[in-house]
């Protein structure tokens, strides 16, 4: 690029370039994978590298849970896991949403969507635990009965945190001392997001064990473990180490 005089600028060199590179390195697969390029829609964090494989999981174990509840008699219970499969799914996205984004102006726009994904999935959880509630008031239910039960509660008050901690990182930084000390917190909510996913996707997984989905759903526990696991397989590779505060060495450079 030219500078302002109308000489050239500085050229990128071989070693800054890989170093670049190495900056954008996800967990699995090569530098730049899992980057969303500039200029491009929002809407292909969803698909960039890994990213499809993860789509195709989410899907897979929501429509297996939508279509079970929908060839069974629609009681006033099914709407705690639809409403919670639509959390997962939501949830889901707003993690990929972030994953790839690099520039400024991606990160503005990606947190964004993921504060609204995020709001959707809040609505959707709450719908789910009132339902749960008022079924169990209604017909006098234990609680903390299943393994489900302990799964799910551990993890929504993860979530809770989560929601606090993250929504406030971003409307109001000045609690963590500015934005820049609110940044370098950035790291530990990304962790503690995608470990708040997997414990998700297993208290799905041991939803399948409970009475209701035992008795009248009959829905295989293989096959929503497999499916969690491929929403795992696809998100976890396009993981950035240096977003989670690995250092990350620069290249060696050949002569």
């Amino acid at each position: 690029m030219a500078s302002a005089t109308g000489l050239p600028g500085d050229v990128p060199t071989r070693e800054s370039l890989g170093h670049r590179r190495s900056e954008t390195e996800p967990l699995l697969g090569r530098p730049g994978d899992a980057i969303l390029p500039e200029g491009a829609s929002i809407m292909r964090s969803f698909v960039i590298g890994t990213g499809i494989i993860a789509e195709l999981g989410v899907v897979l174990l929501c429509v297996n849970i939508w279509v079970h509840i929908l060839l069974k008699p629609v009681i006033f219970f099914s709407g705690h896991p639809v409403a919670m499969s639509i959390a997962v799914f939501t949830l889901v996205h707003a993690i990929l949403t972030l994953q790839p984004t690099e520039t400024p102006h991606q990160k503005r726009v990606g947190q964004l969507v993921h504060a609204v994904l995020n709001l959707v999935a809040l609505a959707a959880l709450v719908t789910g635990v009132v339902i749960i509630e008022v079924n169990k008031a209604r017909s006098n239910g234990p609680h903390f009965h299943s393994a489900h039960a302990y799964v799910g509660v551990i993890t929504l008050l993860l979530i809770v945190v989560q929601y606090a901690v993250g929504f406030t990182m971003w409307l109001t930084p000045g609690l963590y001392g500015g934005v820049d000390k609110a940044k370098k917190l950035y790291k530990y909510h990304r962790c503690s997001g995608y470990f708040v996913l997997v414990l998700l996707l297993t208290a799905v997984c041991t939803a399948m064990e409970t009475d209701y989905v035992v008795d009248v759903l009959d829905i295989s526990v293989w096959g929503v473990v497999l499916a969690s696991l491929v929403v795992v397989i696809g998100v976890f590779p396009r993981i950035q180490k240096q977003k989670l505060g690995f250092a990350v060495r620069r290249p060696a450079v050949s002569e």
